[in-house]
Formats: C-alpha cells, sequence, structure tokens
C-alpha cells in the first residue's frame, strides 16, 4: 500500500472509532499534546491505561465474587476505572462505568454483574480496535522512513 493509502486507511480507522462511540474529545486532546519530542505520547498512555484498568477488573472481580458484596468497594473501583477510562476518551467503556456506579448505589448485585460483562467486552473491543491503530500508525511511520 502507498504511503496516501496507508495515510487515509488510518484516517478511515480514527473516524471510525469516534463515529460508533469508542472514543470522544479526550482521546483528541491526547493527540494535541504528541509532538515530535514524544511521538508516541498517546500509545504510551493508552498502554498505561490497559495495564491500570487491567487490576482494577481484577479487583472488581474478586469484590464481586465476594459475600457479601462490599458494594462501597466497588464503587471505589468503578469510580477509578471510569476516571481513567475517561481520561483516555473511551466513550463506550465511561458510560458503562457509570450505569454500572448506578446499580452499585442501589446495591442491585445482579444487575452489577451483568453490566460488568459488557463494560469487560466493550473494554476487550476497544483495546484492540486500539492495538490496530497504532499498529498501523507504525506502519505509517516506517513506510515515511524508507
Amino acid at each position: 500500500m502507498d504511503r496516501y493509502g496507508m495515510q487515509n486507511q488510518i484516517a478511515c480507522i480514527r473516524r471510525s472509532l469516534f463515529d460508533q462511540g469508542y472514543l470522544d474529545e479526550q482521546f483528541i486532546q491526547l493527540e494535541e499534546l504528541q509532538d515530535d519530542a514524544n511521538p508516541n505520547f498517546v500509545q504510551e498512555i493508552v498502554t498505561l491505561f490497559y495495564t491500570d484498568s487491567t487490576r482494577l477488573i481484577q479487583n472488581i472481580e474478586l469484590t464481586l465474587n465476594s459475600r457479601p458484596i462490599n458494594f462501597s468497594k466497588l464503587d471505589d473501583y468503578m469510580h477509578q476505572f471510569k476516571g481513567s477510562s475517561s481520561s483516555i476518551g473511551a466513550k463506550k467503556v465511561t458510560s458503562e462505568c457509570a450505569v454500572f456506579r448506578q446499580y452499585c448505589a442501589a446495591g442491585n448485585a445482579e444487575a452489577c454483574i451483568r453490566n460488568f460483562q459488557h463494560i469487560k467486552q466493550e473494554h476487550a473491543i476497544l483495546r484492540k480496535k486500539l492495538e490496530f491503530y497504532f499498529q498501523m500508525m507504525g506502519q505509517a511511520a516506517v513506510a515515511q522512513t524508507t
């Protein structure tokens, strides 16, 4: 694929992430912070997010599986997860986290468990999409230097 075709494909992938509601304007703000001095800034931030969120998911799962369920602890973990998701512009994940917190406040364990499956699904889908996007960005960068 030529350089123009690759750039066009990357632009389409990026646009689809917004059009499908996976990302919001916070992601654009991260991109604006990226420059020649730190060309992988966004990818590094997203990698940190996935490292941190994996730990939070494990903590949430442990708390959901404990009896009695500690809804206060669950809400604290989900508050952290929602904040991290929001900071990278993960729109669908952030939205699902807000729903989870409502179920948590209501003490609805079944709804929390069901919603948590949606959160993990959205988290995994976004991860795959962003990995592909960053892979394409890397290939484009290599193509520009050759």
